[in-house]
């Protein structure tokens, strides 16, 4: 992969300046350029793409906590995604992400996706990701470090979420 794609791709950290104020209390921004081969008959983002969005964004996340280091493996739960305004190529979508939730073994990941074509909120959307042992099978707790580390990162920006 080449440079330019590694950056527009790419998770911002929380000091970002250029964030518009909807994604103000969001952690982690992704950019995500529009790519015309996403659009649908309708000429509009079609809906599964909001869904592989939301997936880079919620390991950009979590790979900012530090929360890939082999040791647990996550497993989508469930899943749901609100269309507000169509979104067109071309265009590039900002994604707000945060825990909305933290549970003993899950968490609930909430997105906000800006558009910068449109300057405007286009899509919100939610996700409970259980937590397991390596092995697949078993529940794996939050540690109280990770809990710290993932308050530090969302108070940062003014953000509470709910534990």
């Amino acid at each position: 992969m080449d440079k330019k794609n590694k950056t527009a791709n790419r998770a911002v950290d929380v000091s970002s300046a250029s964030r518009p104020e909807e994604l103000a209390h969001y952690p982690v921004i992704r950019h995500q350029p529009i790519h015309w081969g996403e659009m649908d008959a309708f000429n509009h983002l079609n809906n599964v793409v909001y869904y592989r969005y939301a997936e880079s964004a919620r390991i950009a996340y979590l790979q900012t906590l530090g929360m890939f280091d082999g040791s647990m493996v996550t497993v989508l739960a469930q899943s749901s995604c609100q269309y507000l305004r169509p979104v067109v190529y071309p265009d590039t979508l900002l994604l707000g992400v945060r825990c909305q939730r933290l549970g003993t073994t899950s968490i609930v990941i909430e997105y906000s996706y800006y558009s910068a074509s449109q300057q405007a909120l286009v899509a919100t959307a939610e996700a409970v990701v259980v937590r397991l042992e390596s092995d697949g099978k078993t529940k794996l707790p939050w540690t109280t470090e990770e809990r710290k580390r993932l308050l530090a990162l969302e108070t940062a920006v003014g953000h509470t979420p709910k534990f």
